[in-house]
This record gives structure tokens, C-alpha cells and sequence, in this order.
């Protein structure tokens, strides 16, 4: 009986990962494919091209697209119909599990520069706001490219597809234990560098903020370079970064766990309960890369203000604004161009002495 009981809760546990993968993985991963291009074309517009956070929403776009296209599609695959690609060919072997990597890491790594590029804007100092820059932006996500380019080379190295048992092949690791070792680890200790830098450049980020707007109105123009959208901004970002960092645990806490525990012997029963937790923290994290499109409707005016006129562009009506729309909107127009004035002059200044 006992027996019996333990196949029924098996195949149950084998049968809600094909399920999470098979129906609810495919929804996140069309909603954030289409969520990711309506983000750009919201973004592309005149209004947003000159802001540097949105430069770096930009590339977290374009990667998470990426992830979305390679990793989540083959989760899909794999664990939703039990469809092997990676299996077929030993360049796609290679190649699925390094984007998976170095897609896993450039995203944050990005959302941390834009952290630093708030906490920079948000300064009080006139010099030290200067610093957030496109030209900046590009430097930084260049070398932090190459960097995790160069450092995730080694997966290139060592995966390859072996012959588990006859007749049957897998895409695995090369798997002497030290190398094992060095994966679990190092992405351990590369996710929690992560989280603490989000929390850290945010708390900071967001005491600069509170300060600025403890001064009046009329004395705050003349000493900070934040717009409305700024400020929407940084909301956006931080909401981001608490998602990320959500998710990040999640899988810091299960790999920990799993850690600890590899020598253990398991019951059958145990190892699917295992494997159901492992796929579930894997599906968790996957659909933090299709919600940057929602933060942005959920948080920001101005983008769903915009993300409106696209709609009614493409349905071929004119959008007629509601007159609180309208001055929201006038009010933004001259807070960006005062932004703009007050750079040239400083920038001016700089240059004559």
C-alpha cells in the first residue's frame, strides 16, 4: 500500500512539472516576448531616447528577450514536452547551456549599472550627477560584457554529450567533482553579490531622493536634475531589482539545500519531491524575465501614457488625452527641457573654466 501511495504521489510531482512548463511557462513566455516589444517601441520614442536609465531598460530588454528565446524556450521543451534538442548536437549543446549562462548574469549586472546610474543622477552634487552619461553607459555594459563573455568560456569547455547508458545520450557536464564544485559556488556567490549590491545602491539611491525632496519646490530646481520620469523611473528599477532579488533567493536557498544534502540517500519518493522543488525554483526564476513590462504599466505614468498612443496609432484613431493626462504631460515636457537647459549651462560653465 505504502508502495502504491508513493507511485501515485511520483507521477503526480512528474506530472505538475510537465504542467507548469507545458502551459504556464508558454503563457509567460509569449506575454513577455510581446510585453518586451511594446516596451521598445514605448521606449524608441523621441520623449525617452535621451534619458540614460532608459538606455540601460533598453539592453535588459534585448537580453531578457534573448533568455526568453533560448533558455525558457528550450525549459519548454524539455521539461514541458520532454523534447531533448540539446541532445541532437553537440554545437547546440555547447551553445544552449553558455547563453543560459551568460544570460543569467549580464541581465543583473545591468540593472545594477542602472542602480549606479541613479544613484548618481540623484545626487546632490552638481559634479557627480554629471557622471550619468551615455557615454558611461556604453563603457560600462561593454567591458561587464566581455567580462562575463570571457568568464563563462568555461562552459563552452566542459559541456559535451555523453553516454549516460547504452544507447541512450545526455548534454552534460564533464563532471569531475571540482568542477562541480566550481559551478555551484561561484554562481552562488556571483547571485548573492548580486542581491547585496541592488539592496545597498537602492537604499542609497532612494535616501538621495528623500533628501531632494525635502527641499522646497522653488530651491529644489536649482539643485537637482531629477525629472518626473526620473522619478518613475527609479520606482521602476527598484521594483525590478526586488523581483530579481526575490527570485535570485529562492534558488540561492534551494542550491544551498541541495548542497548540503548530495551525499544523503533518498528515497524515490524523496528525489521526485527534489526534482519538482528543483523545476519549480527553475520555473520561478524563468518568469522574472517576462515582468518588466508590467512593472513599467504598473509604475509608470508616462509609459503607460505613451503605451496608449502606440494603441490607438495602430488601431489608426487619434488619442485624445484627458485634460489631467494633459497637464501631467505639459508638466513633464518643461521639467525635461529645465533638465536640459540647466546641463547645457553647467556643461558650459565647465568648459569655460
Amino acid at each position: 500500500m505504502s508502495t502504491f501511495n508513493d507511485d501515485y504521489h511520483i507521477n503526480n510531482l512528474n506530472n505538475g512539472v510537465v504542467y507548469l512548463n507545458r502551459y504556464i511557462l508558454i503563457i509567460f513566455y509569449l506575454l513577455g516576448n510581446i510585453g518586451n516589444i511594446l516596451s521598445a517601441l514605448v521606449f524608441m520614442r523621441k520623449s525617452w531616447k535621451k534619458n540614460v536609465c532608459v538606455l540601460y531598460f533598453k539592453v535588459c530588454l534585448i537580453l531578457n528577450t534573448c533568455y526568453l528565446n533560448s533558455t525558457i524556450f528550450g525549459a519548454i521543451f524539455n521539461f514541458g514536452f520532454h523534447i531533448y534538442l540539446q541532445n541532437s548536437s553537440v554545437i547546440l549543446c555547447k551553445l544552449l547551456y553558455y547563453t543560459s549562462f551568460l544570460l543569467s548574469t549580464l541581465p543583473p549586472t545591468v540593472l545594477i549599472l542602472a542602480s549606479i546610474d541613479r544613484l548618481l543622477i540623484s545626487s546632490q552634487n552638481v559634479d557627480t550627477r554629471l557622471y550619468s552619461s551615455k557615454r558611461l553607459a556604453y563603457f560600462s555594459i561593454g567591458t561587464s560584457s566581455i567580462f562575463w563573455i570571457l568568464f563563462n568560456t568555461h562552459v563552452l569547455i566542459q559541456m559535451n554529450i555523453y553516454e549516460i547508458n547504452p544507447s541512450e545520450f545526455s548534454c552534460t557536464y564533464n563532471f569531475p567533482k571540482w568542477y562541480y564544485d566550481f559551478v555551484t559556488y561561484s554562481l552562488g556567490v556571483i547571485n548573492i553579490t548580486f542581491c547585496l549590491l541592488m539592496i545597498i545602491l537602492c537604499l542609497f539611491a532612494f535616501k538621495n531622493v528623500r533628501h531632494i525632496r525635502t527641499f522646497q519646490h522653488g530651491r529644489r530646481t536649482e539643485i537637482r536634475a531629477m525629472t518626473k520620469k526620473d522619478f518613475q523611473l527609479l520606482r521602476c528599477l527598484f521594483v525590478q531589482d526586488v523581483i530579481f532579488i526575490v527570485f535570485s533567493t529562492l534558488v540561492i536557498i534551494y542550491y544551498i539545500y541541495a548542497g548540503i544534502t548530495k551525499d544523503q540517500l533518498r528515497t524515490n519518493l524523496e528525489l521526485a519531491i527534489l526534482n519538482f522543488v528543483d523545476k519549480l525554483v527553475t520555473f520561478l526564476f524563468n518568469t522574472s524575465y517576462s515582468t518588466s513590462f508590467f512593472v513599467f504599466v504598473i509604475i509608470s505614468k508616462a509609459f503607460r501614457c505613451d503605451l496608449k498612443r502606440i494603441f490607438y496609432k495602430l488601431i489608426g484613431k487619434d488619442w485624445i488625452a484627458t485634460q489631467d493626462e494633459r497637464n501631467r504631460l505639459n508638466c513633464m515636457d518643461k521639467d525635461n527641457e529645465r533638465h536640459e537647459n540647466m546641463n547645457v549651462v553647467i556643461s558650459t560653465i565647465r568648459l569655460s573654466d
